[in-house]
This record gives structure tokens, sequence and C-alpha cells, in this order.
């Protein structure tokens, strides 16, 4: 198979994939670290995770996207009250992360906080495989949403807690709106806008 970073709609069935590729992806974000601090287990653990995140939210409600070696997870404003995790999502959530789900609980509701209030398009993940950086997976996977974005006349938000991550985001037109310590000495947040552009 040819690699291609031609952006296409992510199905249910492709989740053993997506979850293989976000847990390789994401396997060294301080966040992650800090939620899965289990060294070995940490990848079975992300790949449950990050199943359990698409197929129960973000693949029902969501518009999700891959290549062969990314994803990306994105919610606009009609989505965004379904892909709040339902009871048996969050048992699902809490299961895998053991003693770590009160900080999870925590730092989801400090992120809720620096939420915006308008209507926009939320970048939940986006993730590409380490394997395939540096071809333009994760650039094609941002653009196609914020293409979307843009055609909606929309803002576009999301939240990063790895600042080497930073200067990419804004290379596409994101701004750091501010900094978020999470709770139980976990890492900062930082929560980034982009204004819509004129299609």
């Amino acid at each position: 198979m040819s690699i291609t970073n031609t952006p296409q709609a992510a199905t249910l069935d492709d989740a053993p994939e997506i979850s293989r590729t976000l847990a390789r992806a994401f396997a060294n974000d301080p966040m992650m670290e800090w939620f899965f601090p289990g060294g070995a287990s940490r990848e079975p653990d992300l790949v449950r995770y990050f199943t359990t995140i698409f197929t129960r939210q973000y693949g029902r409600h969501g518009v999700c996207e891959r290549t062969a070696s990314a994803a990306a997870f994105w919610v606009a404003p009609e989505g965004q009250e379904k892909t709040v995790p339902d009871a048996e999502t969050v048992a699902e959530l809490e299961e895998i992360l053991g003693d770590r789900a009160p900080l999870f609980r925590e730092a989801v509701a400090v992120a809720a906080e620096q939420g915006p209030k308008e209507p926009h398009w939320y970048l939940a993940v986006v993730g590409a495989d380490p394997a395939a950086r540096g071809q333009g997976h994760g650039a094609a996977l941002l653009r196609s949403g914020l293409a979307k974005a843009d055609a909606a006349g929309l803002p576009v938000y999301l939240e990063s807690s790895k600042p080497d991550n930073l200067p990419f985001y804004e290379h596409f037109g994101f701004t750091v709106l501010g900094e978020a310590a999470l709770p139980g000495g976990g890492p900062a947040l930082w929560v980034m806008r982009r204004e819509p552009r004129a299609v």
C-alpha cells in the first residue's frame, strides 16, 4: 500500500488502525504520560482509550478523518452536546485510567472552564504516527478541518499540552489564549483559537 496523506472520512470500522496510530502519536504527549504513567502498559492503555473515545463519541457525533498514518477528530457546533461522554463511556474510561481517573475528571473540568462560549469548531485530537513524521499527514488533516470551519465562518479551538506543538498550530493561524495548570501537579495546557478565514 502506498503511503498517502490525503484525508478521507474515518468510519467506526477504522477504529483498530486509528487507535494504534494515535497511541503511537501520543506516546510522549505530556498529558497522556501523566494520565497513563504505566511504562510498558501505556501503549495498550492508549489504544483502549482512543478506541473508546472514537467509537463512543467522536466517530458517532464528530467529524473524523484519517490518512494512512494519522487521524483527527473534530466537533462542529451541532455535535458538541452529543460528544459529551455518557455514563457508560465515563465508566469505560475510568476503568482504563484506573487510579488516575479522578485526575482525568479534574483535568476535563479545567479544560471545560477554559473552553469558548461562542459557536465554534473544536479540534479534539490530531496525531500522526512518529514513523511518518515530516510526510505532511497532520498538516493535511489540519487543513481539511480548518477548511470546513472556514466554510461555516466559525473559529476553531484546541488545547495542547505539548509546547513543541504550539509553533505548528501557530503556522496555521492559531494564537494562544491562555495557559492552565492541570490539577494534581499535571502538565500545562495551552488553549488556542483561530479566527475564521474568508473562503
